[in-house]
C-alpha cells in the first residue's frame, strides 16, 4: 500500500514512544560510551553499506571483541559466512581504525565534538579517503546512531516512501554531496510540514517499510 501523509501521522501516533526511546538510546552513546564503542558503531555502518542493517549487526557481533586490535586475517575469519563481502569489509575497517589511531590517537569522541558545523562533521567522514567504505548515507547513519541530530539516512526505504509521498521525483539514490543535501532538505521541509522531527520521521519511514525500528 502506498504511503500518505495521513497514514504516516497515524503511524507516528502509534510508534512515537518506541521511536523516541530508540533515539534516546542513541544519544546515550555519545554522552556515556568510550571510543571503542563509538568505533563499533562506525564499523556497523561500514558493514551495512552495500548490505543491510541486519548483516551489519551480525558482523559487529562476530567481531566485537577483536575490533580494537584484531588483525586483518582474524577479522576476515570472523566475517566468513557472515557478510557478503568478508574480505573487503575487514580491509576497510582496519584501514579506518589505523588511520584514526595514527592521526587522531583514536580519540573519536573528541574528534566528533570538535566540529561546530553539523555538515562539516558529516563531510569529514563522507569525504575522507581514509574513512573507508561509507559515503553520505552511512556517515549520516553513523552520526545518528551515536546521538547526533538532524541527519537524513537516505536509503532505498526512505527514498521509495518519499517518492510515494511526491516529496521527490525519483527513487534514484543521490550520488553527489549537492544532490544528497537537496534531497535531505526536501525531507526536512516535509518533516516540518507534518510536524514530525526529521530524526523521528527517518525511523518512522524506515519502520513503515520494514516493520521494524532497528537502527
Amino acid at each position: 500500500m502506498k504511503q500518505s501523509s495521513h497514514n504516516l501521522k497515524q503511524a507516528y501516533i502509534q510508534k512515537k514512544k518506541l521511536i523516541r526511546a530508540r533515539l534516546n538510546d542513541f544519544k546515550k552513546i555519545i554522552r556515556n560510551e568510550d571510543d571503542n564503542r563509538i568505533f563499533e558503531e562506525l564499523t556497523f555502518c561500514i558493514c551495512t553499506a552495500g548490505a543491510s542493517a541486519k548483516m551489519g549487526l551480525k558482523s559487529v557481533e562476530a567481531m566485537r571483541d577483536i575490533l580494537p586490535n584484531g588483525s586483518l586475517k582474524k577479522l576476515k575469519m570472523r566475517l566468513d559466512g557472515v557478510h557478503r563481502f568478508p574480505n573487503a569489509r575487514p580491509a576497510y575497517i582496519i584501514h579506518t581504525r589505523e588511520y584514526l589511531k595514527s592521526e587522531h590517537n583514536f580519540k573519536i569522541k573528541d574528534l566528533l565534538k570538535s566540529f561546530q558545523d553539523p555538515l562539516q562533521r558529516r563531510d569529514f567522514f563522507a569525504k575522507n579517503k581514509n574513512i573507508k567504505g561509507i559515503g553520505y548515507k552511512e556517515s549520516s547513519h553513523f552520526l545518528r546512531n551515536i546521538g547526533f541530530s538532524g541527519y537524513a539516512i537516505l536509503d532505498k526505504h526512505i527514498l521509495n516512501t518519499l517518492y510515494e509521498l511526491k516529496v521527490i521525483k525519483s527513487t534514484k539514490p543521490p550520488t553527489t554531496r549537492d544532490k544528497y543535501l537537496e534531497t535531505e532538505d526536501k525531507l526536512k521541509e516535509f518533516a516540518y510540514s507534518i510536524g514530525i522531527h526529521i530524526d523521528e520521521l527517518d525511523l518512522l519511514l524506515w519502520s513503515e517499510k520494514t516493520g521494524e525500528i532497528v537502527k
